[in-house]
């Protein structure tokens, strides 16, 4: 018992000692690495400073992600590149990325390895752009290489910047934005803590770009009996698990096709309550469940969504251009970033402009309800909005987005040069 009290270390101690460790082997790293082109620059007779092969920044572009779920982000970019013969690497820390089956020549998909694997890695990764959706880099084990010269961080919705957990994006050097609105709350955020000034790029939304593109190619689906998309999100705040069998008898005496979509995560976290519910309600003429990976043949299908804050609730209204019922929960602010700026969040602000509030008391009436915000010229006139002020270069995002990766590339080559 004392040798396994003496051997165990908590979780939180752990993070920090793998963090110092990482930190001791990165400035050796790059010390030894310093050293070795410094004799090498010696023994060229001080040539050039630009070297080939090891020496020289081997990866121009790199990608991270942190999990396969990104990769509908990311494949839009990926494709711009190679469209363009440019030479990325794209770095995943899931194994079964679906980035890691697909087919380039200019565009290099690896797994690094999972948890401190991966985070070891990118902590001496040597990259003039590093792009990447992940919150927290600097504040956890996600550590600032000295061999990258701009990490820029891409949103992955186009909802607001300050919903991320604190400090989740005040370490990137770039943020590139959807929509101009979200400069404004970013600069707010950096008032607060007297941060110096990011470098802000609105580039719209590639992803939503190829929805448009596919839907635009396959077309809408108009259905006989109108069909209800109950998607839901996890968690003790989700549509499921705040309404569950309450809602779904409401929307099932509608007479309407009815479709529940539950989150991925939910197969994990919540199988029981899942496991109950699909029990209770088995796959029917007018009833089914959905599982796809791929969502946007049931977006497709759907004539209404039903929905709590998932970003996809804004996939559907603003790409699909139909009309939505949220549940709109009690939200702390606290560990958020819109606490510390104490502004109204744009995405709480425009959604009585796309849909209505889904209310307990309003279960009896659904029929009535969903009928009225299918016909409504008033949320059709909120989409339209909220397309303006959200998403910027609708069908030209992943260009704007490869467009500003290369002119910051060539920034920091011109810097390299001015101190050569």
């Amino acid at each position: 018992m004392k040798n396994g009290i003496l051997l165990y270390i908590d979780p939180g101690t752990g993070s920090m000692l793998f963090t110092i460790i990482i930190g001791v082997i990165s400035t050796g790293f790059f010390f030894a690495r310093k050293l070795w082109l410094k004799v090498k620059f010696s023994i060229s007779s001080g040539g050039t400073k630009r070297m080939s092969g090891d020496d020289a920044v081997e990866l121009p572009y790199v990608i991270f992600s942190d999990s396969r779920i990104y990769w509908y982000i990311f494949k839009p970019i990926c494709d711009e590149f190679e469209k363009r013969k440019l030479p990325l690497v794209y770095w995943t820390a899931s194994p079964d990325d679906p980035a890691l089956k697909t087919e380039y020549e200019h565009v290099r998909c690896e797994f690094i390895g999972e948890g401190n694997k991966a985070f070891a890695r990118l902590n001496l990764m040597n990259a003039g752009i590093c792009l990447s959706t992940t919150p927290g880099l600097d504040v956890y084990q996600w550590k600032r290489s000295r061999g990258v010269k701009r990490y820029v961080h891409i949103l992955h919705e186009t909802g607001s910047t300050l919903l991320y957990k604190m400090f989740g994006i005040d370490f990137y050097d770039t943020i590139l934005l959807t929509g101009e609105f979200q400069t404004e709350e970013v600069r707010d955020l950096e008032a607060v803590w007297g941060d110096k000034p990011k470098e802000l790029e609105v580039v719209g939304c590639p992803y939503m770009d190829e929805l448009k593109k596919r839907l635009d190619k396959e077309g809408t689906v108009k259905n006989s009996n109108k069909t209800i998309l109950l998607a839901s999100s996890w968690g003790e705040s989700s549509v499921l698990s705040l309404y569950g069998e309450t809602l779904i008898d409401s929307l099932i005496a509608t007479g309407y096709d009815l479709i529940i979509r539950p989150h991925p995560q939910s197969m994990r976290s919540e199988k029981d309550m899942l496991d109950r519910l699909m029990k209770k309600y088995p796959e029917g003429v007018n009833l089914k469940w959905n599982f796809d990976a791929d969502n946007f043949d049931v977006l497709r299908r759907s004539d209404i969504m039903i929905s709590d804050f998932s970003g996809v609730l804004f996939d559907y209204a603003l790409v699909f251009d139909k009309p939505v019922i949220y549940a709109r929960q009690d939200f702390d602010p606290a560990p958020y970033d819109v606490h510390w700026v104490k502004r109204e969040i744009w995405k709480f602000e425009i959604l009585p402009e796309l849909g209505i509030p889904l209310k307990k008391d309003d279960f009896p009436d659904m029929k009535k309800i969903i009928d009225g915000a299918s016909d409504s010229e008033v949320f059709a006139k909120g989409r339209d909005r909220a397309r303006r002020e959200s998403w910027a270069y609708i069908g030209h995002g992943a260009e704007h987005v490869v467009d500003y990766l290369v002119k910051a590339y060539s920034e920091e080559a011109d810097k390299e040069i001015g101190t050569d």
